[in-house]
Order: C-alpha cells, then structure tokens, then sequence
C-alpha cells in the first residue's frame, strides 16, 4: 500500500470519525462510496469493488460502534430490554442478508445503496416526527430487529437510521432512543463483518491484504483515525447549529452515494 492510499485512508478515517460524533451516525454513508471510489483508483476487481467496499466498511465502524455503546451506557442511555430483543434478529437478518449481497451484481448494490441514502438524507433534512403509544411486544423487538440488520448490512451502516426512528416512534425518548441504537451497531457491525469474511472468503488474496470481503489495511488505518476524531465531533456538535449541519451531511450524503452508483455503471 502506497504512502498515497495511506494518507487517502487517513484523510477519510477523520472525516468519518468527526461525523460520526458529530451526527451521531456510523459513518457508512460516507466510507462505503469513498472506498468504491479509492477500489477503484487501486484497480482492484470491478465486479467486487462494491462488495468488498462494504464489507471493509462494515468491519471499520466496528470501533466508533464500541466507543459510541461505551459512551452512551456510562450516561445510563441505554434500554438493555430492546437490546435484549432485538439482538437475536439483528444476527439472524444481518448474517443473512450478507448471503444476499454475494449473490448480487455490484450495479444493484449500488443502485439500492443509493436509494436507501436518499431515504436517510430525506430524515437528515427534515427529521419526521411521530409518537405510537404502545409500547412493543418481545415478538416485535426480534422481528424489528431482523428487518433492521437485514438493510444495515446490505448499506453497510450501524443501524441507527432505521434504529432511532423505530424506537422514537415505540416511545422512547430521544437520547434513550440514539443510545439504545449505539448499543444495537456493535452486534450488526460484528455481525456483518463475520458474514462479508464468510461470504466472501473465495476472494481472500492475501498479497493484497484482503480476507473474505475485507480490505484490512483500510480497516486498521479508519478504526484507529476514527477513535481519535469522533471526540473532535462531539464538541462541535456542542458549539455549532446541527440543525444545519445535518442538511449540509444531507446533501452530502445523497451526492456521493449517486457519485458511487454513477461510477459503478460506467465501469
């Protein structure tokens, strides 16, 4: 690996971890178009570079997961009874959902990843807001849970765009409702890590430094720029609008992910 792809990595490893203290998101929607582009400057595999893209990010967010569940469960903001529940569906749904992503083309992940940013960047616009007063039953926590790490590891994300929403709507209040969502990423970011190794173990090139659906050098150089930024993150998020910035990351967010699929066809 070049001292040029380990500054790119570098440069890319501290923006994620700023954003993702910042918005209190994992930071996929950014590493998994970045590293499509970057796969693609090293000539790597076209027809795996979206794959391999989010495998290396599921298993790069596995750190801001931990950091952010560690954080969050010192201020007591976490509910350990969704956790309880939810956690067998999120192995269940990402695990399998990993299966799913090997056996599609490179194009359609693309196009459903960018279509599900569009999602995300339309919640980071205009956050929708909506309360049901039931609280939800055991059954419903472990199906929730499958849908939720189902799509995560089809985008590469934490979960807590689909997370968040879910348990506000089941009543939680906010902060218990991110931090709750905090605990849920460092299983389906395992998790789904396990399954793009799994996977994608017939692409293992170890001259390259690839293992299943893993670029590691990538994940060691983002785990560690990540751990030191998202701090950073934190306190601005304290000092500057976030209601603003979550509309700037919205633009952001739906122009890489359209920048990731335009490239993919064009191969």
């Amino acid at each position: 690996m070049s001292i040029e792809i380990i500054v790119m990595l570098i440069l890319l490893g501290s923006f994620v971890g700023v954003v993702a203290g910042l918005l209190g998101v994992g930071g996929g929607g950014i590493l998994v178009p970045a590293l499509s582009s970057l796969f693609l400057y090293m000539n790597f595999p076209s027809d795996k570079i979206v794959h391999l893209s989010l495998g290396t990010s599921m298993a790069a967010i596995i750190v801001t997961s931990f950091s952010s569940m560690k954080a969050h469960k010192a201020k007591g903001g976490v509910d350990w009874h969704s956790v309880r529940f939810m956690t067998p569906g999120v192995f269940i749904g990402t695990f399998a959902a990993t299966f799913l992503v090997a056996s599609l083309k490179s194009v359609y992940l693309a196009g459903f990843f960018a279509i599900f940013m569009t999602f995300v960047s339309i919640q980071m616009w205009r956050p929708v807001k909506f309360a049901s007063s039931h609280s939800p039953s055991n059954n419903e926590l472990v199906g929730v849970g499958g849908g939720i790490g189902a799509v995560s590891a089809l985008v590469s994300i934490g979960g807590g765009s689909l997370t968040v929403p879910y348990l506000s709507w089941r009543g939680h209040e906010l902060k218990r409702a991110v931090g709750t969502s905090a605990a849920m990423g460092l299983p389906i970011s395992i998790v789904g890590t396990i399954g793009y190794l799994y996977n994608g173990w017939p692409q293992t090139d170890l001259d390259q430094y690839i293992i299943g659906y893993v670029y590691w050098p990538a994940v060691v150089v983002i785990s560690c720029c990540t751990a030191l930024t998202a701090p950073i993150g934190v306190k601005i998020a304290h000092k500057l609008p976030v209601p603003t910035l979550r509309k700037i990351f919205a633009v952001l967010l739906i122009t890489i992910a359209l920048k990731m699929f335009y490239s993919v066809i064009t191969l």
